[in-house]
C-alpha cells in the first residue's frame, strides 16, 4: 500500500518521475522560432535604409543569393510584371544579393530566401527594408513559439507521437477518446485542423481571384504555427527509452495501455487497450 502510494507520488501523468526531456525539447523549439523571428525584425531595422529592395521570388529555392551567377540569381532576372512569381527586379529597387550582406544578415535573408516567396506586397517593411519573410511566415514562427510554450507547460512523453500530442489536453477530457480508441484521429486530425486555415487561405489565392490580406495571413500563419510547434515537440519528445522500452510503464488516460493487460480481460473490458 505504502509502496503504491509512493510510486504514484513519484511518477507523473505519463509514468515518469519528471518532465526534463519535454521541457528541454520545448525550450529548443521555442528558442529557435523566437530567435529567428526577433532576427527577422531586428536585421532590417539595423541595416542602412533602403538596403533591401522590393523582392518577389519562389518558395523552397534560392532566388537572391547572387546578382550575376547562373545559380541563385533567379529573382534578379527581368520577369514579367504581374506574374504569379517574380517581377522585373530593376523596377523594384534594383538587383539584390543577400550574400553581399554581413554574415548574420546574410543568414537571416538566406533562410528567408530558401523558405519563403518573399513577395513584397505580402511582406512588411522596416526602416525602408523589406523583411526576410512574409507576414504569414511571421505568424508561423510566432505560432511555433506558442505551440512550444503549450507543450512546455503540459506536454508529456507518452512513447508514441500520437499520445504525446494528446497529452497537452486534460486527461479527464480525453478519456472517451481512449475508450473508443480514436487517438490517431484526435491527434493528427487536430493538427490538420490547425493547418487548414492556411491551406484554405493560400489555396484560394492560388486557384482563384481571391486575394487575402496581411492580417489574415498573419492570423492563419499563427494558427498553423501552433500546430507545427506542438507536432515538432511531440515528435522529438516521444521516446520509449525513458520507459526502459517497457510499454506497460506508460500511463495513459482511462487506464489505457499500449500492450494487453496481464490478466487478459475481455475485449469489452479493455476497450481502451491497444496492441502495440
Amino acid at each position: 500500500m505504502a509502496e503504491a502510494l509512493l510510486a504514484k507520488i513519484m511518477n507523473g501523468r505519463n509514468g515518469l518521475p519528471d518532465r526534463s526531456r519535454e521541457i528541454r525539447i520545448s525550450n529548443w523549439v521555442m528558442g529557435l522560432s523566437i530567435g529567428y523571428l526577433i532576427a527577422a525584425f531586428l536585421v532590417p531595422a539595423l541595416l542602412p535604409t533602403d538596403t533591401i529592395p522590393e523582392l518577389s521570388g519562389r518558395a523552397n529555392a534560392f532566388d537572391y543569393m547572387s546578382k550575376n551567377s547562373t545559380w541563385g540569381d533567379w529573382g534578379n532576372e527581368p520577369h514579367p510584371e504581374g506574374s504569379s512569381m517574380g517581377h522585373d527586379q530593376s523596377e523594384h529597387g534594383g538587383k539584390f544579393a543577400w550574400s553581399e550582406l554581413d554574415l548574420f544578415s546574410a543568414i537571416v535573408y538566406g533562410f528567408g530566401d530558401l523558405n519563403c516567396h518573399q513577395k513584397h506586397e505580402r511582406s512588411w517593411d522596416i526602416n525602408g527594408n523589406q523583411m526576410a519573410v512574409c507576414t504569414r511566415d511571421v505568424g508561423i514562427f510566432a505560432g511555433i513559439f506558442v505551440g512550444g510554450l503549450i507543450f512546455r507547460r503540459r506536454g508529456l512523453n507518452r512513447w508514441t507521437v500520437r499520445d504525446s500530442i494528446i497529452s497537452v489536453l486534460p486527461d479527464e477530457k480525453v478519456e472517451p477518446i481512449y475508450f473508443k480508441d480514436r487517438r490517431f484521429l484526435l491527434a493528427f486530425g487536430g493538427i490538420a485542423l490547425l493547418l487548414l486555415p492556411t491551406a484554405l487561405d493560400g489555396g484560394l489565392q492560388a486557384i482563384s481571384d481571391y486575394e487575402s490580406t496581411n492580417a489574415k495571413r498573419l492570423l492563419t500563419g499563427l494558427i498553423m504555427g501552433i500546430g507545427l510547434g506542438l507536432f515538432f515537440c511531440a515528435v522529438f519528445a516521444a521516446n520509449p527509452k525513458p520507459f526502459d522500452f517497457d510499454a506497460e510503464k506508460v500511463k495513459l488516460p482511462a487506464n489505457a495501455r499500449l500492450v494487453p493487460t496481464k490478466d487478459n480481460k475481455s475485449e469489452s473490458d479493455n476497450a481502451a487497450s491497444e496492441e502495440e
